[in-house]
């Protein structure tokens, strides 16, 4: 007993160690984000007196406020078209028995492992033909395309996991397979689509690269974009920027922390079906 505690022990210590050192860096952005300019150069970890004028002055001047809805807008409709459209394939793979189903399955499992990246020149291209290249709609498109692997993944094996008892009495009442969908599949697997749009929403917000290729026009970017004219500017205020990166992560770490119980349950789930 005595040398399984000192091993309990020594993995806590472990572990604290590493949440320390990675917490460090948001507890400085957070800390940051109190400071005034001048303060914030004297270096120190915490501030003297916290003071919101940062964090107002960063909203306010910088027009975070359309940056803000700029990126609720495309990550509420990316969710959205996630759910929709994989939801339903996911059915169709889990449940619905076709020529080529395990075939097609694994072809998109296996697009995991094509870094994202390498798509950016074909994607960029694709839009500028289909008109979309600079709008909101061409950064969802591809957002949406972009979680097909992972979401199909633990999608289809969340459904898998459900009894096709339930299935099989549903058809027996006369019930039509989009109504089994709908009404056993759907608030069965309510776990697994909170853990999906939980992985869809925080790359979605959060993302950079192809925004930056794609949108021209200030008047249509998003959080990260706005974070970039900051750090950017010829005189930066790394005050300012604390308080804007501040701005941008709190509203993921409030999201995971309301569906926090869904989203490991539904993780858990996924990967056991």
């Amino acid at each position: 007993m005595t040398g399984r505690r000192a091993a309990r022990a020594v993995s806590f210590a472990a572990l604290f160690l590493y949440a320390l050192i990675s917490l460090y860096p948001f507890l400085w952005m957070a800390s940051g984000a109190f400071k005034s300019r001048s303060e914030i150069l004297e270096g120190g970890f915490l501030p003297r007196s916290f003071s919101f004028d940062t964090l107002v002055q960063t909203w306010g001047r910088l027009h975070f406020f359309d940056y803000f809805l700029n990126s609720l807008k495309v990550t509420a409709m990316t969710v959205l078209g996630v759910l929709v459209v994989y939801s339903l394939a996911s059915y169709a793979f889990a449940v619905l028995d076709f020529p080529g189903r395990r075939i097609l399955f694994w072809f998109f499992v296996s697009l995991l492992f094509v870094p994202g990246i390498t798509m950016l020149l074909p994607v960029v291209i694709l839009e500028k033909q289909l008109g979309v290249l600079g709008t909101h709609i061409g950064l969802v498109l591809p957002f949406v395309n972009g979680t097909a692997p992972l979401t199909v993944l633990l999608l289809t094996n969340a459904y898998g996991a459900i009894p096709r008892e339930m299935r099989e009495a549903a058809r027996a009442d006369g019930a039509s397979e989009l109504r089994i969908f709908a009404s056993v599949y759907l608030p069965l697997a309510k776990p697994a689509h909170v853990a999906v749009a939980v992985l869809t929403a925080v790359p979605t917000w959060n993302e950079y690269v192809l925004t930056r290729v794609s949108i021209s026009d200030p008047s249509r970017y998003t959080l990260p974009l706005g974070l970039e004219s900051l750090i950017s500017s010829e005189v930066p205020r790394y005050n300012e920027v604390m308080a804007a990166s501040l701005i941008i992560v709190l509203p993921v770490i409030v999201l995971f922390l309301l569906l926090q119980r869904y989203f490991v349950n539904g993780l858990v789930g996924a990967i056991k079906g």
